[in-house]
C-alpha cells in the first residue's frame, strides 16, 4: 500500500480513486426502487435502512432482489474498475465503496448496514472467501435463524478467511469492513442480546381453522 501522506504528484490516483468508489458506493439503490416502484421512503420503515433486508419489509420482492444484487454489484464493480490500476487501487476502491453504501453524502451520512456491499467486493477480490463466508453465513442462519447474527458471524469470519487464502492486507480491509458492518448493526446487536430480535421465518404459518 502506498504512503498516502506523500507527494500529492504520486498520490492523487488513489484519491480520486477513493472518491470514484465512494461516489459509487453510496447510490442508494434501494430508496431509489422503492420510489420508483410507488413504494415510498424505505426510510420510515422497519429498520430505517436502505438495504435489501429493509426493502422486503414493503412487500415487494422483486425490489428487494433487485436492491441486494445492486449493491452487491456497486462494490463488485468499484473493485474491478480500480483492479486494472493495481491491487492496492482494487483494497482503496472496497474500503471506499463500503463508506460510501454505509454513509452515503446525499443522505446526510446515513445509509445502509454494508452486508451485500461487502460481499460483492469480496467476491472481487477472491471469490473463494466470498464463498466461504455465504457459507457462514447461510450455516449461521439456518441453526439459529437470525438474518443480523449470521451476517456479523460472516464479517468476523471473513478477514480470517482473507488472511489465509490471500494475504495480510486483504485480511486487513476484510476486517475494516467488518468494523463497518458491527457499526451499522448496533440496534440488531443490542436487540440480539436482549433476545428481542425478529427471527427468519423459514415457512409461511398457516391459517389457523
Amino acid at each position: 500500500m502506498p504512503d498516502l501522506l506523500g507527494s500529492l504528484e504520486f498520490t492523487w490516483p488513489f484519491y480520486a480513486c477513493g472518491l470514484a468508489a465512494y461516489l459509487l458506493g453510496s447510490v442508494p439503490f434501494g430508496l431509489v426502487f422503492t420510489r420508483l416502484a410507488g413504494l415510498g421512503d424505505v426510510r420510515k420503515i422497519g429498520s430505517g435502512s436502505i438495504g435489501a433486508t429493509n426493502v422486503l419489509r414493503t412487500g415487494n420482492k422483486l425490489i428487494a432482489v433487485a436492491t441486494l444484487i445492486c449493491d452487491s454489484g456497486k462494490g463488485a464493480a468499484a473493485v474491478l474498475v480500480a483492479a486494472q490500476y493495481g491491487p492496492d487501487m482494487a483494497v482503496i476502491a472496497a474500503a471506499a465503496a463500503m463508506l460510501g453504501h454505509c454513509y452515503p453524502v446525499w443522505l446526510k451520512f446515513k445509509g445502509g448496514k454494508g452486508v451485500a456491499t461487502a460481499f460483492g467486493t469480496l467476491l472481487a477480490l477472491s471469490p473463494l472467501v466470498a464463498g466461504l463466508a455465504g457459507v457462514t453465513w447461510l450455516a449461521m442462519a439456518v441453526l439459529f435463524r437470525y438474518s443480523s447474527l449470521a451476517a456479523l458471524t460472516a464479517s468476523v469470519a471473513a478477514p480470517f478467511y482473507m488472511e489465509w487464502l490471500v494475504d495480510r492486507q486483504h485480511a486487513e480491509l476484510a476486517a475494516f469492513m467488518a468494523v463497518l458492518i458491527f457499526i451499522r448493526h448496533h440496534a440488531n446487536i443490542r436487540r440480539l442480546l436482549k433476545g428481542e430480535e425478529s427471527k427468519i421465518k423459514l415457512s409461511k404459518s398457516k391459517p389457523t381453522a
